[in-house]
């Protein structure tokens, strides 16, 4: 568990949301989590609308005063936000990898590793991949709906390496990117890098993936309502992802009109508007 005493009152890290605002959004969802009545009938809906499978996560929710440039656009370049506490651990994942030793530009001798040598490396390291699946095989043997959507369903979470993720999109198509539960973790394989710390951090979802949309609303995982995280490794997370999200959209806090923290099927509770400073 978390120690209290990592954080201190106030405004946290170098955010405009105060530590008491954030503790009151958090134990107000986790506790309307515990006295909410489940309908397995009812149709649930993601923080951006989207219908879902039941999850417990804990959404951050972005509102930004304009629509970001397309070179935002969440299908070419989703980014990778750590997080200090794991979200949830997975245990069937998924690494999609290049084909082809590409050449390094700034160091001419040096290649990336083929699809051979990353199975290799990752057998003898241990670490808990299921599948290494490579980019030519996914081309060739997912190319209808039904495959990609059966591929989809048939593991817990995706790893891609980080120099191939923009070309995942237009192979995975949209079945992929609709529901973000699925969309490809980057991760940086490097051939000297710690490949182990590297995936394990991913496995065990300590990071949350930022997509911009086509709109000004956009939501990320910051935590989970199921008991396994106390309210205040939550808060540590939401605030971690606050930083890291104002570091990153256009003209950084200038451009954030809101934040909003939810459940997948709760209201969204106001931890920050532009026009007010804390909700």
């Amino acid at each position: 568990m978390a120690d209290s005493s990592s954080t201190t009152a106030g405004k946290l890290g170098n955010n405009n949301v105060s530590e008491g605002t954030v503790r009151k959004a958090v134990n107000a969802l986790l506790k309307w989590k515990k006295l909410q009545w489940k309908s397995p009938t009812t149709p649930r809906q993601s923080a951006e609308g989207d219908e879902e499978d039941n999850d417990d996560l804990i959404y951050l929710v972005l509102t930004l005063k304009k629509i970001p440039p397309k070179d935002l656009s969440p299908v070419s370049n989703p980014i990778k936000i750590p997080l200090p506490h794991p979200l949830q651990s997975f245990s069937d994942i998924c690494l999609i990898v290049g084909d082809k030793p590409t050449q390094v530009l700034c160091n001419p001798i040096k290649t990336t590793l083929a699809s051979e040598a990353v199975q290799k490396k990752i057998k003898s390291l241990g670490i808990p991949i299921t599948r290494v699946l490579k980019l030519s095989k996914l081309k060739s043997d997912f190319k209808s709906f039904e495959a990609k959507r059966k591929l989809n369903e048939s593991h817990d979470l995706f790893l891609a390496d980080k120099r191939v993720v923009h070309l995942l999109p237009g192979v995975l198509g949209k079945q992929f990117y609709k529901n973000k539960k699925r969309v490809p973790v980057p991760v940086e394989l490097k051939g000297n890098g710690n490949w182990k710390e590297e995936m394990n951090a991913a496995a065990a979802c300590k990071s949350t993936l930022l997509c911009f949309g086509s709109g000004t609303c956009t939501a990320v995982k910051v935590g989970n309502g199921n008991g396994v995280m106390d309210s205040q490794e939550i808060m540590e997370n939401v605030v971690a992802a606050i930083d890291a999200i104002a570091s990153l959209v256009p003209k950084k806090w200038a451009g954030i009109r809101a934040l909003h923290l939810k459940l997948l099927d709760s209201v969204a509770l106001p931890i920050y508007d532009s026009n007010e400073g804390n909700a």
